[in-house]
C-alpha cells in the first residue's frame, strides 16, 4: 500500500504542483509530498519486519526525516498519529482499527499546525476519518469497506474546498494538499485491489538532495559524541592472507555468522584469496581468535571508538559558540550577504524547494551554539523549522520571516556579543520594518482581486501579495519600487537584487533611473542570483 501510494503520487506531482492558489512559481506541494513519501518508503525497506504495526512506524520515522514544506509535515503528523494508533496491535487490522489510525492521524496534523484552516488537506484527512468511522460502524464491514469509505469522503471533501477557503475559489483551483493526500490513499486502494505495487517502484536510491549529502560525515560524527550510545565500543578492521587449503565458502558464512553474534556492522568480503573484515564488536580479541581458524591476519587496525567519541564531545564543546545564525536562502549573491552579515549556515532551499525537518534540524546542529537564531525566509518553511526547534538539543529560536529580505534586514539588527533576548528584539524590529518585494512571471491563468492574469505575465509582489501585474520586467519593477516606496513612510534606502533572468547592465539602468526620480533615497543594486524571480527589493 505504501510503495502504491508513493508511486502514484510521485507520478501525478506534475499536476498537483500546478494546483496553485497564486500565479507565482512556488508550485512545489506535489514534489515536496512526494519527497517525503520516498523518504518514507526508504525507512520501510531499511527495515526487517513486515507488520502493519513496523511499517506504519518505518513511515512515521522516514516521512518525519524527510518532511518538505507545509504539507509534508502534516503529512509525516498523519501518518505519526497511524502509527501510535497501530503500536501493539500485530499483523492483522480491522475495519475498526483502520478508522481509529485514520483518526488518530487527523488529531496528530491538527495539533501539529497552530492556526488550522479548513479547505486545505486537514479537512480532507478529517473528513476521511469521519466517513471512516461510519463505515466501520457498520456490521460485518472489513478494513477494504473502510479505505473505499475513506477515499469517497476525501473526495468529497476536496470538492468542498474551494467553498471553506475563498482564495481558492477565487483562483479556481481545489486544494493541492488535499489532492495530494488522497492520491496517496488512492495509491492504498490500487494496493488493496490487487494491482502489484513493484510495477510502479520508485527508485529510492537518489532520495535526498545535495544539502542531505553534505551532511552525512557531520551526521556521523554528531551521532557517536555520546559514549553511552555506543553499544560496540571497539572497531576492527583487518585482512585474513594465506587462507589455509582446507577453507571453504561454508567457513567464511561460519566466520560471517559469528561476528554478526559478537558485534554489528559487519563486512566480510571474499575476492581473490584474500578476506577483507569490519566489524564493530567489545571483544576485538575474539575477531582476531575467529580470523585466525581462517589464516593469517595482515594490516590489523583496532579503534576504541568509545574514547574517540570524548575526544569528539570535548571538541565540539571547546569549539561551541554562544549564538549562531542559521538561514535559508537560494542564489550565492544573497548567500554571500546574508553569510558577511554574520550567518553562520546557509541552507539552499526556499520557493521551489522547501527544506525538510531533518535539513534543518542538521543545520542547527552543524552550526555548534547554545543559542541558534532560525531565519525561515519563508512562509512555507516556517512551521518545517520549528519542528526542528523541538528536536534541537539546543535554544533554538525561529524568527517568522516570510522572505530572504526579511532575512537580511533581520541580520543587520544582530549583535554576537548581544543577550538572546536582545538580539531576539532588535532583529525582530529590524525584519518588521522592512517592505518586501519581487518580480516574477505568473505560472498559470487565474484571476486575482479582480484582475485576469495570464501564463507568462510579468507580476510584482509586495509582502507575497500581488500588486503589478505587465508584460515588461522593467516597468513592472519601477512600479513596483513606487508602490513600496509609498507604503513606507520616510523610506531612506532601497535595495535591489538582480536574479536569473537579468544581466546587471538592464539592473544597474534600471536603478539609475529610479535615482532620477528618487534623488533623496539611497539605492543599492546588488547581484543576488535567486532562481525564478527577477527581482528581490526591500525598502526601509
Amino acid at each position: 500500500m505504501f510503495l502504491m501510494g508513493a508511486a502514484l503520487l510521485e507520478h501525478n506531482k506534475a499536476s498537483i504542483d500546478a494546483m496553485n492558489v497564486f500565479p507565482v512559481p512556488d508550485g512545489d506541494t506535489g514534489t515536496n509530498m512526494s519527497m517525503t513519501m520516498q523518504r518514507a518508503i526508504a525507512e520501510i525497506r531499511a527495515g526487517d519486519h513486515y507488520t502493519a504495526e513496523d511499517v506504519s512506524a518505518a513511515a512515521s520515522l522516514g516521512a518525519l526525516k524527510g518532511a518538505r514544506g507545509n504539507s509534508g509535515v502534516i503529512l509525516s503528523q498523519i501518518f505519526r498519529g497511524i502509527s501510535q494508533a497501530l503500536k501493539g496491535k500485530g499483523d492483522l487490522v480491522t475495519a475498526k482499527m483502520l478508522a481509529d489510525a485514520m483518526t488518530s492521524g487527523t488529531e496528530s496534523a491538527y495539533k501539529a499546525v497552530m492556526r488550522p484552516k479548513e479547505g486545505t488537506m486537514l479537512t480532507v484527512s478529517r473528513v476521511m476519518a469521519e466517513y471512516a468511522q461510519k463505515a466501520a460502524s457498520v456490521r460485518g464491514a472489513d478494513a477494504y469497506d473502510v479505505l473505499e469509505a475513506m477515499i469517497e469522503g476525501g473526495d468529497i471533501a476536496l470538492k468542498k474546498t474551494p467553498d471553506l477557503l475563498p482564495v481558492l475559489k477565487e483562483a479556481g483551483v481545489l486544494d493541492s494538499g488535499g489532492t495530494g493526500l488522497l492520491t496517496i490513499f488512492r495509491g492504498f486502494m490500487l494496493a488493496a485491489n490487487g494491482e502489484d505495487p513493484e510495477a510502479m517502484e520508485l527508485d529510492v536510491t537518489s532520495i535526498g538532495d545535495a544539502n542531505e549529502e553534505a551532511y552525512a560525515d557531520n551526521n556521523d560524527i554528531i551521532a557517536s559524541t555520546n559514549v553511552e550510545d555506543i553499544k560496540f565500543g571497539y572497531c576492527s578492521e583487518l585482512f585474513i592472507i594465506h587462507l589455509h587449503d582446507d577453507v571453504t565458502e561454508e567457513d567464511i558464512d561460519r566466520f560471517r555468522d559469528k561476528l554478526v553474534r559478537l558485534g554489528d556492522s559487519v563486512v566480510v568480503v571474499h575476492d581473490s584469496g584474500i578476506i577483507k573484515v569490519h566489524a564493530h564488536s567489545n571483544a576485538p580479541g575474539k575477531v582476531i581468535q575467529f580470523a585466525l581458524m581462517l589464516g593469517e591476519i595482515d594490516k590489523l587496525k583496532v579503534d576504541n571508538m568509545r574514547e574517540q567519541s570524548r575526544q569528539l564531545h570535548e571538541k565540539h564543546e571547546r569549539e561551541r559558540k554562544e549564538l549562531a545564525v542559521v538561514a535559508v536562502s537560494a542564489g550565492d549573491g544573497l548567500e554571500e550577504d546574508l553569510k558577511s552579515l554574520g550567518v553562520g549556515h546557509i541552507i539552499s532551499g526556499g520557493q521551489t524547494m522547501n527544506p525538510s525537518i531533518d535539513v534543518i534540524a542538521q543545520a542547527i546542529k552543524k552550526v555548534n551554539a547554545r543559542n541558534v537564531f532560525v531565519l525561515p525566509n519563508n512562509s512555507n518553511i516556517i512551521m518545517a523549522a520549528q519542528q526542528a526547534a523541538e528536536v534541537a538539543d539546543c535554544n533554538v529560536i525561529v524568527l517568522p520571516t516570510k522572505t530572504v529580505m526579511q532575512g537580511i534586514s533581520a541580520m543587520t539588527g544582530f549583535t554576537p556579543d548581544s543577550s538572546v533576548e536582545e538580539n531576539t528584539e532588535a532583529m525582530t524590529e529590524c525584519f518588521n520594518n522592512v517592505v518586501s518585494g519581487s518580480v516574477t512571471y505568473a505560472v498559470r491563468d487565474t484571476s486575482y482581486e479582480g484582475n485576469t492574469i495570464h501564463t507568462g505575465d510579468i507580476i510584482g509582489l509586495i509582502d507575497n501579495k500581488i500588486a503589478e501585474v505587465g508584460s515588461d520586467v522593467a516597468e513592472c519593477t519601477k512600479a513596483l519600487i513606487k508602490r513600496m516606496i509609498e507604503k513606507k513612510e520616510d523610506c531612506g534606502f532601497v535595495s535591489v537584487y538582480w536574479g536569473e533572468g537579468v544581466d546587471e547592465e538592464s539592473a544597474a539602468a534600471l536603478v539609475d533611473e529610479m535615482i532620477e526620480e528618487y534623488p533623496d533615497i539611497e539605492f543599492m543594486v546588488r547581484r543576488g542570483g535567486q532562481p525564478l524571480y527577477y527581482y528581490y527589493i526591500s525598502a526601509e
